[in-house]
């Protein structure tokens, strides 16, 4: 697929001119000045490069630029310009970001240079995103694999949270919807130092000595100690070490949203809590909303939307062999001498699946499971019909 370029000026001629002599070599866009400019990216972007005039009315090009930084921190960013003063460039380079700076009147061959570097910057930009975020994913995985292993009732709540999240984060269309998940799943990694027992009792709502609430209460501290230590994790790590508490005015980070990342960790944590308890959805929002009322309603909103029979679709009895990773279980499973295995509400993976076969083949459990299929499963199977 070939990268989507926008060019924004406020002088029509300019761009029907770059648009006829460009758009063999590249595939183009053109907006008269930052009002069409806006509404293109947002509706249509991220644009792999965008090259703008300095001077419009209105918005500047290095206005028009930050905010598309802000929307599309990737992108390519161009100013071209009549005026090459040295204070321009400056501040071009300083609040946009610019990868280039262009002086009027520029001719083909320099524009089309330019923008096969910009290009290039791109897919370099973008692989090396896409490579990170894979290794990441790798890592995450064996986290929390290794976690349902150790503490599957730490795993499901994690899990469950994980689903809640990844709706609310659609449904409010933040950016890098993939740090919520993140830390959502990793978000009971510091209970693998926890006895199971003790993250059973929590999770059940059973009392607490003083000495095991301490211990549960630190488990977040835990986790941010043994995420901090990797690379590009440590925003994550900061979210899941505040999840059990407000967020402090100072001394936190100044990206607005990890704070964000923080309070709606925590408060997923708090719904999932209340929701497996045995609480309804809306009377939980309603909680939730009355108790953190500066919170933004978009949040809650979204809790409110989540449908309420998501999971409950086609729930059936399975036999191990017959398990398929996206099944929910919906019973707890445990071995004969009385152990969790498996906590009511966990996603089936294909760890999961092999820990019970395992478990199986030493008569240790029983060759059926009660699952369900959520519907998004349901209708993903029946449209690939």
């Amino acid at each position: 697929m070939r990268e989507r370029i926008l060019l924004v000026d406020d002088d029509s001629n300019v761009l029907d001119a770059y648009r006829r002599s460009l758009s063999r070599e590249f595939l183009l866009e053109t907006a008269i000045g930052s009002d069409q400019a806006l509404p293109l990216i947002e509706k249509n972007g991220p644009y792999a490069v965008i090259v703008s005039d300095m001077r419009m009315p209105g918005m500047s090009g290095i206005q028009l630029l930050s905010a598309a930084k802000t929307t599309s921190p990737d992108t390519v960013r161009v100013i071209l310009t009549g005026n090459a003063d040295l204070q321009t460039a400056i501040d071009a380079i300083n609040e946009g970001s610019i990868f280039r700076f262009l002086i009027k009147p520029c001719d083909r061959e320099v524009m089309a240079k330019t923008l096969t570097a910009a290009l290039m910057q791109y897919r370099l930009v973008t692989a090396e995103k896409e490579l990170l975020e894979q290794t990441l994913s790798g890592c995450v995985q064996v986290l929390t694999e290794v976690l349902s292993l150790v503490n599957p009732a730490a795993f499901a709540r994690a899990d469950r949270a994980r689903r809640y999240i990844r709706h609310v984060v659609s449904a409010m269309k933040l950016g890098n919807p993939w740090q919520y998940e993140v830390a959502a799943m990793l978000s009971q990694l510091g209970c693998v130092t926890l006895p199971p027992e003790t993250i059973e009792a929590v999770y059940k709502g059973e009392a607490l000595t003083p000495n095991e609430q301490a211990q549960y209460a630190s488990h977040p501290s835990v986790a941010y100690d043994l995420l901090s230590k990797i690379p590009r994790l440590e925003p994550i790590a900061w979210m899941i070490e505040h999840q059990n508490g407000p967020i402090p005015s100072e001394g936190g980070p100044e990206k607005p949203d990890l704070r964000r990342g923080a309070e709606i960790l925590r408060l997923i944590l708090a719904y999932e809590d209340f929701i497996h308890k045995g609480s309804s959805r809306n009377e939980t929002v309603h909680q939730l909303a009355r108790l953190n009322p500066k919170f933004s309603p978009d949040f809650f909103n979204a809790l409110v939307a989540l449908d309420p029979h998501a999971e409950d679709e086609e729930t059936r009895t399975c036999r191990i062999e017959e398990l398929a990773p996206g099944m929910i279980i919906q019973q707890e499973v445990q071995a004969v001498d009385g152990t969790l295995i498996i906590s009511k509400g966990q996603e089936v993976t294909p760890t999961v699946i092999f820990k019970l076969k395992n478990l199986q083949a030493r008569r240790g459990i029983s060759g059926s499971i009660t699952i369900s299929i959520p519907t998004m499963k349901l209708s993903s199977a029946a449209s690939s019909r």
